[in-house]
């Protein structure tokens, strides 16, 4: 491009997509201005709760995981998901989740068996954020521009033009780029320029969300019961969520409206909705944090690209609040794309690589915002039972019948391993298929494979190590002992391809030839044994875009 460009990529928003954008670009070797309105370490809206295992595995990569682990609830502090009649009332059921201080040893809970170097961690975004910031403001090559605002861009066959000014529209002036990514959420600037466009369902649900100082009410839960980070309340005054933010007194409530308080959300009695999924009396004393009403929604935008610009996160799907993973998904989306911006910019990838970015992301999020969604629907509509708060025979037959139905209904979601690891690409331009079937992609279960497309079943070395922490910054292929990778080897080396090679003296079943090839963010791109110079050369052209 003309001209010393500013950074090889340009960042507009410094939440955790924009974030970990930054930090990911960073350990790539390639630099980054980071665009965020807010000040430097502004904590953000009490929101998304929940990092993902892919998230984990991801920061685990970044040097990060132990740190965001340590941080949010204290460190003996369950993880669990209890349902109740309120927040003090009668407990139904329980989704047991270990506390972060157990959370490498635990044996109890239906997440403690996934194969996976880094389990999920329960943290809510005003912690996991401020954790990222620091980093990204401390990374080789990372710029932040805090209380700055961005414009428009114009892009050229060589890069992009960005214009921004302070807040108040002083001080206006350019930034240059190769790239440019929009992470600037639900109502991205980015996205309206490139004229991409959301649909899907815009209204599924209104909620009133209230963050709340309470240290006194953990003092009216039922002592037999241990506590919990999330509390699904159900009774016929009000159905609501409540969750544990720091283990010591805040709590986030949700308040669900109903069809018919949906058309006026103003005239429902905050306070009231409150008390009846907290289940106290009005002598009952709390402090308002901050309060914010929101609808739950699902779309999806038609883009995610237009030429060197790309959106991620909520500027290109916005969904129900659904166990973390609108934020989840939104960092799967950036760190798919630093790992092609990454390649193209070291230069042993074609420009042509950059097409598996939507190729590989939109379908994927288009099927978890359709999870969602159905979810959704299915919690609006819990069918209380009339004998939920009766005592007696009735009552306790009534509560345990509907505990044993809202526990089997939200595992999947609070243990979703289909949703973390069973996704795979079936239409990436950069994967050599060869026919397999990739197993079903469902939200609870997850069936491993080495079907081009998948997630590489995690596995470890006879020295403990796990699989994941040796994939190299391109391509490692994970083979049997005696597998020949020499021809595959040199022809990544003549193209400049960083590649790698693990041995496993005993592969698991679900590795059924003697080369898995993975890339590092640990999606099978080709399976096989050894093949030919010719061969081994028309792999690499396709995997790095030249095709």
């Amino acid at each position: 491009m003309t001209g010393m460009p500013d950074a090889d990529v340009l960042i507009i928003g410094a939440g955790p997509v924009g974030l970990l954008a930054a930090l990911d670009l960073s350990s790539r070797g390639v630099s980054a201005v980071v665009v965020e309105t807010r000040d430097f370490l502004e904590p953000p809206n009490v929101k998304c709760n929940h990092v993902a295992s892919r998230t984990m595995e991801s920061l685990r990569r970044l040097g990060i995981a132990a740190e965001v682990r340590a941080a949010g609830l204290p460190a003996d502090y369950p993880q669990d998901v209890a349902f109740r009649t309120s927040l003090t009332g009668i407990e139904l059921s329980r989704i047991p989740i270990p506390a972060s201080g157990e959370r490498y040893t635990a044996t109890v809970g239906p997440d403690t068996t996934w194969a996976t170097p880094e389990p999920p961690h329960r943290i809510n975004q005003t912690f996991l954020e401020p954790i990222l910031a620091r980093r990204a403001a401390a990374a080789p090559g990372v710029t932040l521009l805090n209380r700055t605002r961005f414009h428009s861009f114009a892009q050229d066959e060589d890069g992009v033009t960005a214009t921004i000014s302070d807040l108040d529209g002083e001080d206006e002036r350019t930034l240059r780029a190769r790239y440019l990514i929009g992470a600037d959420g639900g109502r991205s600037a980015v996205r309206k320029q490139i004229g991409a466009t959301l649909s899907g369902d815009p209204v599924l649900q209104h909620v009133q969300s209230t963050c709340i100082r309470a240290p006194h009410l953990y003092g009216l839960m039922s002592a037999e019961e241990p506590r919990a980070w999330g509390y699904y309340t159900f009774n016929p005054r009000r159905v609501g969520h409540v969750y544990a933010i720091d283990g010591t007194g805040t709590f986030l409530v949700h308040t669900y409206l109903s069809p018919e308080e949906a058309d006026d959300p103003g005239s429902v009695d905050r306070d009231a909705a409150i008390r009846a999924i907290l289940g106290v009396e009005e002598d009952f004393s709390y402090e308002v944090v901050s309060k914010e009403d929101w609808v739950a929604r699902r779309l999806l935008a038609d883009r995610f690209r237009d030429g060197r610009v790309f959106i991620a996160g909520d500027a290109c799907h916005l969904w129900v609040p659904f166990a973390g993973f609108g934020m989840n998904a939104g960092i799967a989306d950036v760190l798919n794309l630093t790992w092609l911006l990454g390649a193209r910019i070291a230069g042993w990838a074609e420009e042509r690589i950059l097409v598996a970015y939507q190729a590989e992301r939109r379908p994927i999020t288009e099927q978890v915002s359709h999870f969602a969604m159905s979810h959704q629907q299915k919690l609006a509509k819990p069918g209380l039972p009339a004998a939920l708060e009766e005592e007696g025979a009735e009552g306790d037959d009534a509560r345990r019948a509907f505990g044993v139905a809202v526990h089997d209904l939200n595992e999947p979601q609070f243990a979703a391993a289909g949703l973390n690891y069973g996704y795979s690409y079936d239409a990436s331009p950069i994967i050599r298929y060869d026919g397999g079937t990739a197993p079903g992609y469902t939200m609870g279960a997850y069936t491993p494979s080495t079907v081009p497309g998948c997630r590489a079943p995690h596995l470890r070395l006879e020295d403990g190590a796990s699989l994941y922490d040796l994939l190299s910054p391109g391509y490692t292929a994970v083979c049997a002992r005696g597998a020949q990778v020499d021809v595959l080897a040199a022809a990544a080396e003549l193209r400049g391809i960083p590649f790698s090679a693990v041995e496993v003296a005993r592969l698991p079943a679900e590795y059924e030839h003697p080369i898995t090839l993975v890339r590092q963010d640990q999606t099978v791109v080709w399976r096989g044994a050894a093949p030919t110079a010719p061969e081994a050369a028309a792999l690499w052209e396709l995997l790095r875009g030249a095709v």
